[in-house]
């Protein structure tokens, strides 16, 4: 069993653990909770990050324990820390707008597909690029081969299909 400090606010607030077996990871986070709000348990490592889920408030303190294939955990990279964050916080988020987004790849496939596109967004994230595109019912769906790593939702006031790329341009869920 490995175990890693459990930040609220970069202060530690409690402990994850993370037991392997087999090709699954069972992770356990235990905190203490500083309200009454709800609040979300996240997979911190070296390359990504990957939501845990909400905690349970047991009294003051919050608990939940879950298991992740290796098809999940190995784009975080190294598990550096958990953190707790307020569930639904998305404050941390800066996207930035990206007038030409076919120049932000070197891939030849997507630089294709991407020229021309407007309205597009980019932000870095845990070693990672993501490239929001807008979204509508009435137009195609920007990206159609990629849609099963599409995850759609709003930025600022409008819809976008978000997309996200590893170093190697390679699409990640």
């Amino acid at each position: 069993m490995d175990k890693f400090p459990l930040l609220l606010d970069g202060i530690p607030s409690g402990e994850l653990t993370a037991e392997r077996e087999a090709l699954y990871t069972w992770f356990t986070a235990r905190c203490t909770l500083p309200d009454e709000q709800l609040w979300c348990a996240w997979l911190v490592g070296s390359q990504g990050e990957l939501r845990l889920g909400i905690l349970e408030p047991e009294g003051k303190r919050g608990t939940i324990r879950r298991r992740f294939s290796d098809r999940m955990t190995l784009p975080l990279g190294r598990l550096l820390r958990g953190e707790v964050r307020p569930a639904g916080a998305r404050e941390t988020e800066h996207w930035e707008p990206l007038p030409a987004p076919d120049q932000m790849f070197r891939t030849p496939w997507l630089r294709q597909r991407l020229k021309g596109a407007q309205g597009a967004l980019t932000r870095k994230a845990g070693g990672f690029r993501y490239l929001a595109l807008p979204y509508s019912k009435e137009k195609p769906f920007p990206l159609t081969t990629l849609f099963c790593f599409a995850h759609i939702r709003p930025i600022g006031d409008a819809m976008y299909v978000v997309y996200g790329f590893d170093s190697r341009e390679n699409p990640i869920f």
